[in-house]
């Protein structure tokens, strides 16, 4: 049997590797001093233009956190197109503000802050039209409307990772760097985001996921590793 001390000191290396790798990048990393309202916020041109498409859209995106905390963490946020309307709306989770939850108009695939965003689903037609009802569902019941915390959470990931377990047509694999995605809103188990496995989170502090999609993660104080 392995004694608590020795458990403990393997436990803090494991932690320190995992660490390594992002904070070598920080160091050695130049940051220009922009500020963050000079960043780069323009579409990447992902999305359909909503004149050119009367089909309903959901997609789902992530982008590198502004400036070096994108070393270590990602933004995640969902945007949503009824059949035949003119604009898309965008759903996400920021820390500024008195309502942590936001669902507004705008274009769906900017950069966040200088850093491009990734397609992470997409969904089109009939399927995108459950999808959009069973959103809106799942952001009125959301636990946490009006909180935030960077880490290890409630935040953006927390929100899309939250929606995604209540939507069916969601099959969404989050990237294991969308911290904040492990802090479940009840108890500490829970179907893993894509539905395809399960996992065990205390807090956002500590947890393992095993998925067919997500794979194998250990998360130790939020910094997780996929495994396989």
């Amino acid at each position: 049997m392995i004694k608590p001390l020795q458990w403990l000191i393997k436990t803090t290396v494991c932690f320190l590797v995992l660490l390594a790798g992002p904070a070598l990048i920080a160091a050695c990393s130049s940051q220009s001093g922009q500020s963050w309202r000079d960043t780069d916020r323009s579409s990447a041109g992902i999305a359909p233009l909503p004149s050119q498409t009367e089909e309903a859209i959901v997609q789902v995106y992530g982008a590198r956190a502004y400036n070096w905390r994108g070393n270590f963490a990602v933004h995640t946020w969902i945007a949503t197109k009824v059949r035949g309307a003119s604009t898309y709306e965008v759903h996400d989770v920021t820390g500024w503000g008195y309502n942590a939850v936001r669902s507004r108009p705008g274009e769906p695939d900017t950069a966040w802050y200088g850093n491009p965003p990734m397609l992470l689903a997409d969904l089109r037609g009939e399927k995108a039209n459950a999808a959009i009802i069973n959103i809106r569902t799942a952001i009125n019941a959301y636990p946490f409307p009006n909180e935030y915390k960077a880490w290890p959470g409630p935040n953006s990931n927390t929100f899309v990772a939250w929606v995604i377990r209540q939507v069916p047509e969601l099959d969404v694999a989050l990237p294991n760097l969308a911290i904040g995605k492990d802090y479940l809103a009840d108890g500490i188990f829970a179907k893993a985001p894509s539905g395809s496995g399960y996992q065990f989170s205390l807090n956002g502090y500590f947890g393992l996921m095993a998925s067919i999609r997500e794979g194998v993660e250990l998360n130790i104080l939020a910094a997780c590793r996929t495994c396989t």
